[in-house]
């Protein structure tokens, strides 16, 4: 299973929200290059960037900046955060980043999503954030009456090959992850699930890892010190 450190960005510098509240947040470094090198001297071979700014108002808001840590890293990157049409698409994947996650317009505009999948294949993820199995979009500040498991199931029919899925109420509380939500979600056929929000714990990641979820994205828990970036990889088995 792939450890993906994650690095969310706010202001130009990395940050962590608590459960996708804007006005809960709390500054882990004013360099993110810095962070992403941090975490690739510790064995780390993937990465995970949202840029929260893009995320709220459909901007490319810390761009450059997501530039500057693929240029300068070399790592499996992947990247979410106001990527809303093609050329963004476009504009990413020729910095060097290796997946695009389509969160918001994925939600919004379904015939576009499986466009952009039939053209770039595995370099489109999909970020599917829930509240109460429901999907959250615009930076997670509205819900929609789209069912989260369900839209699962309709992207992996479209060809989908990641989804990123992340229970908003787990994000950022440090009080473990929502697994019974992946172990159902990795009965999925073709479709590589990354657990995102709120794992904690090294059992998670074991928990994880046993039923064969793909990846698990890790954030406050490495920011404060809850896990070992080290260990975690280790217990990954990358």
């Amino acid at each position: 299973m792939k450890i993906f450190p994650a690095i969310d960005i706010k202001d130009g510098k990395a940050v962590r929200l608590f459960q996708g509240d804007y006005n809960k947040v709390t500054v882990y470094g004013d360099d993110p290059t810095a962070v992403a090198k941090k975490f690739k001297e510790d064995g780390a071979g993937y990465l995970h960037i949202v840029d929260l700014d893009g995320a709220k108002d459909g901007s490319l808001a810390n761009f450059e900046l997501v530039k500057k840590i693929s240029g300068s890293t070399g790592m499996f990157i992947q990247v979410g955060g106001g990527i809303r049409n093609e050329e963004r698409i476009n504009r990413y994947l020729e910095t060097g980043v290796s997946r695009v996650i389509l969160g918001t317009i994925a939600a919004e505009n379904f015939e576009f999503t499986c466009e952009m999948v039939k053209k770039y294949g595995g370099k489109i993820a999909v970020g599917v954030d829930v509240k109460d199995e429901f999907v959250a979009v615009s930076g997670w500040t509205e819900l929609t009456k789209i069912n989260g498991p369900e839209f699962c199931v309709r992207l992996a029919a479209a060809g989908v090959e990641t989804v990123i899925y992340t229970d908003i109420s787990k994000d950022g509380a440090l009080v473990g992850t929502n697994i019974p939500a992946y172990k159902k979600l990795s009965e999925i056929p073709g479709l590589n699930i990354i657990a995102s929000g709120g794992v904690s714990f090294e059992n998670e990641i074991e928990e994880l890892r046993s039923f064969g979820i793909y990846g698990a994205i890790l954030g406050k828990a490495l920011y404060s010190g809850k896990l070992d970036l080290k260990r975690a990889i280790k217990l990954g088995g990358e």
